[in-house]
């Protein structure tokens, strides 16, 4: 097995499990109620994800265009998930603000 291969290998790899995991807490949050929202973790997933696929497009010599196209979506997925938690945070009350 060639680097290259084994390095493609090992990002799929690594991407398999990260979309188990994913459904895995769906499923726990669906069937329990209990666990991480999705609402906390899938835009955060989705921008890792990202990332991985443009890994994975240089990899496999898949162009500049694609790692393009896979670096835009996770800073999107990114930019999104920092909005979002600003407005949540905003919205919280003084005594639930959190002290840093």
């Amino acid at each position: 097995m060639t680097d290259t291969s084994l390095m493609a290998w090992l990002i799929d790899l690594v991407i398999a499990f990260t979309l188990i995991e994913a459904g895995v807490l769906l499923a726990y949050r669906f069937a329990t109620g209990r666990g991480v929202a999705s609402r906390d973790f899938a835009l955060n997933m989705v921008s890792g994800l990202c990332l991985m696929l443009a890994l994975r497009a240089l990899a496999h010599d898949a162009g500049v265009a694609w790692v393009a196209v896979c670096l835009l979506a996770s800073g999107v997925a990114h930019g999104a998930d920092i909005w979002l938690r600003w407005r949540l945070d905003a919205h919280r009350l003084p005594h639930e603000q959190v002290a840093t």
